[in-house]
């Protein structure tokens, strides 16, 4: 698992840039970071769900999915393991 210290808030819909923080354990902006990093895993399960049910995708699209799906679940995993720290 590879903790980063910057977290990400989102992006702005106006710009198009991700915002990073470096937030404090317990803090508002991890609390925003855990919220956003569990509503992107949602969206990535429900896209692939929908991608698997459809049983269409080729190994490219498949492979596609691997790499945020692993971020994904990383960030996870890291909002876990530091909830049981504490």
């Amino acid at each position: 698992m590879s903790t980063s210290p910057l977290r990400s808030l989102g992006v702005d819909p106006t710009t198009g840039k991700e915002a990073f923080v470096v937030a404090r354990p317990g803090g508002l902006l991890e609390s925003l970071a855990d919220a956003h990093a569990l509503e992107t895993a949602a969206v990535l399960v429900a896209v692939v769900g929908a991608v698997l049910e459809a049983g269409e995708a080729s190994d490219a699209e498949l492979a596609a999915l691997v790499s945020p799906l692993h971020a994904a679940l990383d960030e996870c995993v890291g909002m876990m393991a530091s909830d049981s720290e504490g």
